[in-house]
């Protein structure tokens, strides 16, 4: 396994870093401890959206974007106040260059192509320099996660047919040599062969170690999402309680964050580990592949939104605007879930769910499938499928079985008077073109993006019109996802000791280093920057370590 450069992790970011490694006459072995059949990483599950400013795309929805804007957005978002962010902002500019120079012309060059209508994810629901994005920009890559991957794996795949990289597959690395500020070779075990399908846990059991001499190595093995003992553990509870006691995983298991703490144990340092992005409408998969498999809700902005007692969220904790403040609110209020209060007609305009497995035509890329699941009858047949075999769903014809089906659930927290109250309240704004209620105001807004109007928001209609129903309620869960924070990196990516000084030949990328720096996103993220991160991050490794 002699090489120029080892790679630690065969995700998305580690992909990109090898396909510029190779186009520089470098040879690659890439480790990771899963099998072949996981090649691709957290990606492959993804629903491939990517943050790109001013393209084609929005052009062509009549969306008016800039740098400017966008910087506005993401350090708005960011709330950069850390003197440990100096890296990270740095990082944050160059994505922002990227998205909105070379990023799409090069992808195009390689192949992906992308849904025209473009995604407004992340809304924000405050002031315009807080958080959030100002206009659409979540583009969904044609074949969703697999296809960002497509064009990467084909080239590594091609260059390990040609000899110029060497896999290790269940390798894991339990050791970093580094020596008088220097790496010098990484240590791990050998894992016991296991053909589980994709996402599925595998065995631990050890067979054999290795010890590999290398003086240029590369760290992309991903966050802590699978991990709820480190997630509870990096998790700050004094900014606004604890995590509940019950969460999904977005990801699956193997996404153990448990290499983040060999590394700094040799020496490097890490950043801003308490910050993370766990989203807040998840729903146990009634079809798991891995443990405690949750599945997000990709919520347009009209379901109404309660604790678990009954009471409304408020403004910016709505769907689809405001991740964290929602998180946070959750967090505060104690309970281990919320729900979603909507009818049909709004779940079969407005539900989408994240991941490559649940929207087969987008992943497939067929212009067929998509106009039958996005314009046909009812919902998407994966939100069909959910809403009729998940356990999170109650649907009935009237209110009292709706609110009874939920106390089922939800361990009988719920007054009705009370929660029709609100409903009442929300549903008599709906009779006239102008409200006072932010969410209500939310909606006209969405509409008056072509793209919203089109497949992702329903005409505005009374919760509680019963030609309308049946009426639907979603017990929700906080689903771990990503990591901001991790190894420390100048814009190289390059990896700081503790002190200031970068070690010599190591490197990090992806998830692992915050998708840049140590944290790139700063206290908030916006969507579409996490793969965007991977590859922003991958690519400049490579060429770094090239």
């Amino acid at each position: 396994m002699q090489s120029d450069v080892v790679i630690i992790g065969a995700g998305l970011a580690g992909l990109v870093a090898a396909n510029e490694l190779i186009e520089r006459g470098k040879t690659v072995t890439i480790l990771d401890q899963e099998g072949r059949q996981n090649l691709g990483g957290q990606a492959f599950w993804s629903l491939g959206g990517l943050l790109m400013i001013d393209s084609p795309e929005q052009r062509r929805m009549r969306v008016k974007d800039s740098v400017a804007l966008a910087t506005n957005d993401w350090m708005g978002s960011a709330q950069f106040d850390r003197p440990e962010d100096h890296w990270p902002r740095q990082w944050a500019q160059a994505y922002l260059d990227f998205a909105a120079g070379e990023m799409r012309s090069w992808l195009y060059d390689l192949g992906m192509r992308w849904f025209p209508v473009v995604g407004w994810a992340e809304r924000g629901g405050s002031f315009a320099n807080g958080h959030g994005n100002s206009v659409p920009r979540f583009h969904i890559t044609w074949g969703t996660g697999p296809g960002v991957l497509r064009p990467f794996e084909q080239r590594v795949l091609e260059a390990e047919n040609q000899g110029k990289i060497t896999f290790g597959f269940r390798h894991r690395v339990t050791g970093f040599d580094i020596t008088n500020g220097k790496i010098a070779g990484i240590t791990g075990d050998i894992l016991a062969p296991d053909d589980a399908i994709r996402g599925a846990a595998t065995t631990r059991d050890v067979i054999d170690n290795f010890d590999i001499r290398a003086d240029q190595v590369i760290v992309t093995s991903g966050g802590i999402g699978g991990n709820f003992d480190l997630v509870r553990r990096n998790w700050d509870a004094s900014k606004s309680g604890p995590l509940p006691d019950k969460m999904v995983s977005g990801v699956p298991e193997h996404v153990d964050g448990l290499l983040l703490d060999i590394v700094k144990d040799a020496g490097a340092e890490l950043i801003n580990t308490d910050r993370m992005w766990h989203y807040t409408e998840g729903v146990q998969n009634w079809d798991p592949i891995w443990p405690h498999h949750g599945i997000r809700i990709l919520p347009g902005p009209s379901s109404m939104w309660f604790d678990a007692t009954g009471d409304r969220l408020p403004a910016p904790c709505m769907p689809g605007f405001d991740t964290m403040s929602t998180l946070h609110e959750i967090c505060r209020r104690g309970h281990d879930h919320t729900w979603f209060v909507l009818t049909q007609k709004i779940i079969e305009k407005e539900f989408a769910l994240s991941g490559s497995e649940q929207n087969f035509d987008l992943t497939t890329g067929g212009w067929k499938d998509v106009l039958k699941a996005r314009l046909g009858k009812g919902a998407t047949p994966a939100v069909e499928a959910f809403k009729e075999k998940g356990e999170d769903f109650v649907v009935a014809n009237d209110f009292d079985t709706l609110v009874a089906g939920m106390n089922q659930l939800g361990g009988n927290l719920i007054d009705p008077a009370k929660l029709r109250a609100q409903i009442e309240a929300r549903d008599a704004q709906i009779d006239n073109p102008f409200t006072k209620d932010a969410q209500i105001t939310a909606i006209h807004t969405a509409r008056n993006y072509l793209g919203d109007k089109l497949i992702r928001t329903a005409k505005p209609h009374k919760i509680l019109d019963p030609g309308k129903g049946p009426l639907i309620a979603v017990k929700l869960h906080v689903v771990t996802r990503k990591t901001l924070g991790g190894i420390h990196t100048d814009l190289d990516a390059k990896v700081f000791a503790p002190g200031g000084q970068t070690i010599d030949g190591l490197y990090a990328a992806g998830e692992a280093a915050g998708f840049g720096g140590g944290g790139y996103h700063g206290n908030n993220a916006l969507e579409g920057t996490f793969l965007g991160g991977c590859i922003h991050s991958g690519r400049r490794a490579g060429r770094a370590a090239g």
